[in-house]
């Protein structure tokens, strides 16, 4: 870790940094800076037009200043001449409040205030597929059960272990990586850490993943859903919450049956209570809806959740508790914002502390099979606008995560629906055609 870029630089040999920002859509924007330029860079920031990213801006703003967080700073591993580094944006010398990584640092703060601090860690699964993206890249993995095969996933152990090897040597601490339950996807763990830390690590994660696929000649691809009848791209995250003081993890009682405290219910609760808004941010495209609400896969399960439901070791769920002190959120999918995934997991949860939100009955049965066992838990979202509606009906959800960045979120994500609705599709004309 360090706090000046340019000494960074002469020690690593650095010639360039990459001044990063996500925007609102989880792309990722960034500008080439030589490292003589840095210190101006590192006071004043890069410059960037924010209306010609996906943020609620006009071509009338001011520059938008991507300020770097040296702390956050990561030379390439596989380019060690080129470091990357995220940024906090700012207009005119205050904080643009509707952008993703402001948006978490704000959360982080007022979870601050409770005294924790937030630790993550997130299961980010991808495809592997051929350059032009239309088929895995694999023509050999065809099993109906492809989960965890030894054989395909050494197929692709140069990509693989080439970002393991990558993760090994930034610190990050991975320990596992396989094949999983779809054809030509993989899924790679590494460490747990404070929500920021997580997010950045996140957002690199996928910029190289991506890199070294293309530098092997494929193209890998976090999308929810890039093949049809196969599982889609989750991206489940682990939840623990820290006392500040101390270092003890708040969500343990080893009293409770499931090894979970009464604030790890009440951070539970707040969010079981914020599900259907929340999916707008966890499951943040039209494409993300053919992930949850998918039927039976090749393989005999989506591992995917459509209703809002809790349980203990049990995949079949929206969130599971696999042991004491922490439970996984699995809604989330690959599209998901690194940062703002992190900051509405906040947001729900401080408002569960807060309010002493119950998370309600919890339910062990299998919901693939048994959903009509359940018959009082809401369900998802069907598609993208409903879960839109459902978030900007959330006021104090919107409230947590600030009026500007929610409304800013609704505007562009509905105008993204409306650019959706309009297209016209193939399916439409097969089905349509001869009424």
């Amino acid at each position: 870790m360090t706090n000046d870029l340019s000494k960074f630089a002469k020690q690593k040999g650095i010639k360039y940094f990459m001044i990063s920002f996500t925007d609102l859509f989880g792309a990722q924007r960034a500008k080439l800076v030589p490292a003589q330029a840095i210190g101006d860079m590192e006071k004043d920031g890069a410059g960037f037009a924010g209306f010609a990213t996906w943020l609620d801006m006009t071509p009338a703003h001011p520059d938008m200043l991507a300020v770097p967080d040296p702390t956050s700073v990561i030379q390439l591993p596989w380019k060690r001449d080129v470091a990357w580094v995220a940024s906090n944006c700012k207009m005119e010398d205050e904080l643009v409040a509707q952008a993703p990584r402001n948006v978490l640092n704000r959360l982080i703060a007022e979870a601050a205030k409770y005294g924790v601090t937030i630790k993550t860690g997130v299961e980010a699964e991808f495809f592997i597929l051929t350059p032009e993206g239309l088929q895995i890249s694999d023509e050999f993995d065809t099993a109906q059960k492809p989960c965890y095969d030894q054989q395909a996933v050494m197929r692709r152990f140069d990509v693989i272990a080439e970002i393991s090897d990558y993760m090994l040597e930034l610190g990050w601490g991975p320990y596992q990586s396989d094949h999983e339950d779809a054809n030509g996807q993989f899924e790679m763990n590494w460490e747990f850490d404070n929500a920021l830390n997580t997010a950045d690590k996140h957002s690199f994660f996928k910029f190289m993943t991506k890199s070294v696929a293309e530098k092997h000649g494929f193209r890998a691809t976090f999308m929810p859903k890039p093949l049809e009848g196969v599982t889609g791209n989750g991206c489940h995250a682990h939840i623990s919450a820290w006392n500040e003081t101390d270092g003890i993890n708040i969500f343990v009682d080893n009293d409770k049956e499931l090894g979970l405290s009464d604030r790890g219910l009440n951070f539970l609760g707040g969010i079981m209570k914020h599900a259907n808004a929340l999916t707008a941010i966890t499951n943040p495209t039209v494409n993300s809806y053919k992930r949850i609400n998918a039927p039976k896969t090749t393989s005999g399960a989506t591992w995917a959740p459509n209703t809002a439901t809790w349980t203990s070791n049990n995949r079949t769920h929206m969130v599971r508790v696999p042991g004491p002190g922490r439970f996984e959120l699995r809604l989330p999918d690959g599209a998901a914002n690194p940062y703002l995934l992190q900051a509405v997991i906040i947001a729900a949860g401080l408002n569960g502390l807060s309010s002493c939100a119950n998370p309600g009955k919890r339910s062990d049965n299998d919901m693939y099979a048994e959903a009509d066992k359940v018959t009082d838990a809401p369900k998802l979202p069907l598609n993208l606008l409903d879960a839109v509606r459902a978030f900007d009906e959330d006021k104090s959800l919107k409230s947590s995560l600030g009026d500007e960045f929610s409304n800013a979120y609704i505007k562009l994500k509905t105008q993204e629906w409306n650019a959706y609705a309009s297209h016209f599709s193939t399916w439409e004309r097969q089905n349509t055609l001869d009424v």
